[in-house]
C-alpha cells in the first residue's frame, strides 16, 4: 500500500462552504472512491487555505484514472472547481509529495 500526500490551494473566500460540503460528501462519491481503492483518505486544512490530502492506495495514478469512469466524479469535480485557486480539476492537480520519513 502506498501512502500519498498532496497539497492544493483553496480560495480563502470559499473555505466555509468547502468545509460544509465535505461534511456531507455524496454517498455515491464515497462509493466511487472506495471502489477505486482510496483508503484512509483524509483532508486537512492548513494555513493560508492550503488543503493537505493524505490517502493510502495501491496505485495512485490508477485510482485517479479509475475515478474518471464514475459520472458522479465529473459532477463532484465540477461543483468543487470554484473552491480551488486553479483552473484544473482537483483530481488532475494532485501531485504527490516526496516521502522522506515514515515511522511504523
Amino acid at each position: 500500500m502506498r501512502r500519498v500526500c498532496f497539497i492544493l490551494k483553496l480560495r480563502e473566500d470559499h473555505l466555509a462552504e468547502y468545509i460544509e460540503r465535505h461534511a456531507n460528501v455524496w454517498p455515491e462519491m464515497l462509493d466511487a472512491l472506495r471502489a477505486t481503492g482510496w483508503t484512509n483518505y483524509t483532508l486537512f486544512l492548513g494555513p493560508n487555505a492550503q488543503l493537505i490530502g493524505y490517502v493510502e492506495v495501491e496505485d495512485f495514478d490508477a485510482a485517479r484514472e479509475g475515478m474518471k469512469a464514475f459520472p458522479v466524479n465529473d459532477r463532484w469535480q465540477a461543483e468543487m472547481l470554484p473552491f480551488f485557486d486553479s483552473s484544473d480539476k482537483a483530481d488532475d492537480a494532485m501531485q504527490p509529495l516526496r516521502e522522506v520519513f515514515h515511522l511504523d
